[in-house]
């Protein structure tokens, strides 16, 4: 597969040659893993964020639905993408993802007469549950597929997500994202034929000359009606957020913007049609800078802040679980020395977060 930057080289050089409009030229890339150090280059990347966030924004302030299939589907794109980077992946993934989306809402400001509808297995993902990709393939062919594309496209985006966990890291990882393409594809599925076009009615017959009624047929005796299938339990599904603070912060100020606007998204998602939510586990973390015993205090305040931040959204207090792990889950190390305070302190902002898990009941 060729790499991100390959694939901008090749998109520069064709675009100075006059083969592909100057814009594809100009995708925006993230600072390589190496390089994410600084807080000039992390800032840099939220920069990179905020603007795809903006550009999609503004096609739908322009009139492109947020049901719409490519819109929704580059939004799905750009919440993956995020959603890796602030979870310290180094891989392409992050990258790759972004490319997606970036992609997507080029063609859609330049009007392209046709998009694509194909969805890449980016970073060389596993291709999971073939079922589930037939479903969607089903279901973007349906004559009632314009209320459900938006369901369709985040759960191809999932069934990606998915794949790529399970190459990285295993099953275990890759489920939440399987069983939110499986939930979206189940409302899809119940949702689509409500959402067929009418018929055009056929114009009126005339009627037949009367004619002789045959005689009445035999009486015949109803057979027993089959007995009604045994109900469907509901099914768990989880999915996560991850909000990000500033070093030796915890105040709801201090929570990188980005994030927070990914953990509105999380509790919008939890709040969707045919989902009951259980419970919601936070998870309190710190970097190693400070003692044990301040950075147990200050994981703990966090937790605390993002728990108001629910409440506040309307979660019930009662459903909220705090765990604190303060210094002791580390999920990047920066410890080569080179850096300086700043860039050190940056390096180590994944660490400095509180992991929010949604345990929700899908509707049998």
């Amino acid at each position: 597969m060729n790499s991100p930057s390959l694939l901008r080289a090749a998109a520069l050089f064709a675009g100075l040659l006059g083969l592909v409009p100057p814009a594809l030229a100009q995708t925006p890339a993230l600072n390589p893993p190496a390089a994410r150090i600084s807080d000039r280059a992390i800032h840099a990347d939220y920069q990179t964020y905020e603007q795809a966030q903006a550009r999609i924004k503004a096609l739908n302030d322009g009139g492109r639905p947020l049901r719409d299939y490519h819109l929704a589907k580059a939004q799905c794109w750009l919440d993956a993408s995020f959603h890796e980077y602030s979870r310290n992946d180094r891989s392409a993934f992050p990258q790759q993802a972004l490319d997606q989306s970036l992609n997507l809402v080029l063609l859609m400001e330049q009007k392209a007469a046709s998009l694509p509808m194909d969805t890449p297995l980016v970073n060389e993902a596993d291709r999971l549950r073939p079922d589930l990709w037939a479903q969607a393939d089903t279901l973007k062919a349906h004559a009632g597929r314009a209320c459900v594309a938006q369901r369709v496209a985040c759960a191809e985006v999932a069934l990606v997500h998915a794949g790529n966990e399970h190459r990285q890291q295993g099953w275990r990882h890759a489920r939440p994202y399987v069983q939110m393409a499986e939930d979206q594809l189940q409302q899809a599925a119940a949702q689509v034929e409500a959402c067929v076009p009418a018929p055009t009615p056929a114009p009126a017959a005339v009627p037949a000359p009367a004619a002789v009624a045959p005689p009445p047929p035999p009486v015949m005796v109803a057979a027993a009606p089959a007995p009604a299938p045994a109900p469907r339990a509901a099914q768990p599904l989880e999915f996560q957020a991850n909000v990000l603070f500033n070093h030796n912060r915890s105040a709801l100020a201090d929570a990188r913007a980005l994030s927070m606007e990914r953990l509105a998204v999380a509790v919008a998602r939890a709040r969707e049609s045919g989902m009951q939510l259980q419970q919601v586990q936070l998870v309190g973390h710190a970097d190693r800078t400070g003692t044990s015993a301040a950075n147990q205090l200050l994981a703990q305040a966090r937790a605390q802040t993002v728990r108001d931040y629910l409440v506040a959204k309307g979660v019930p207090a009662d459903r909220i679980q705090i765990t604190v792990q303060g210094d002791r889950q580390p999920v990047t190390t920066c410890n080569d020395g080179t850096r300086s305070r700043a860039e050190a302190l940056e390096c180590l902002l994944p660490n400095r977060r509180v992991e929010v898990n949604f345990v929700t009941l899908r509707a049998p």
